[in-house]
């Protein structure tokens, strides 16, 4: 990792990477996960997954932003009916590029389903899920 002085400061650059998104879930109303792709080894095991899903799960059910940065990762997410959606990436990315991606990832489920972007629905047709979403982020 490279990095360059400033008045007495050292600033660490960042290696650039293709890697803008660390993770795409999809929990329902309980928290539980219906859909979870992880693109690194941040949460390396299903259990570190999933304490993770319930983490971000219990700080982020109850408001009504659409950003929180949690555990080093920032997170955008949106709900809809009984269904949560959340993109992350790391600290340093662009909120504005995850948002983009969580919009693309809503807005291609919302067609694929008739505008019934609710759990049953999503259920039926995971393949589409899993099709839209290697799709939008490769």
């Amino acid at each position: 990792m490279g990095g360059f002085r400033t008045e007495g400061m050292f600033v660490s650059l960042q290696e650039p990477s293709l890697y803008t998104v660390k993770a795409i879930l999809i929990l329902d109303n309980d928290g539980d996960r219906l859909f979870a792709k992880y693109y690194d080894d941040t949460y390396p095991s299903v259990k570190e997954q999933k304490a993770f899903e319930k983490n971000i799960f219990n700080k982020t059910h109850r408001t009504d932003s659409e950003i929180a940065l949690l555990e080093g990762l920032t997170v955008v997410y949106k709900s809809s009916i009984d269904l949560y959606f959340y993109v992350i990436g790391s600290s340093y990315e662009n909120e504005l590029m995850l948002m983009a991606v969580l919009n693309c990832l809503f807005d291609s489920l919302s067609q694929m389903l008739r505008k019934n972007v609710e759990k049953r629905a999503l259920l039926e047709n995971m393949e589409g899920l899993f099709l839209a979403v290697d799709e939008i982020v490769d």
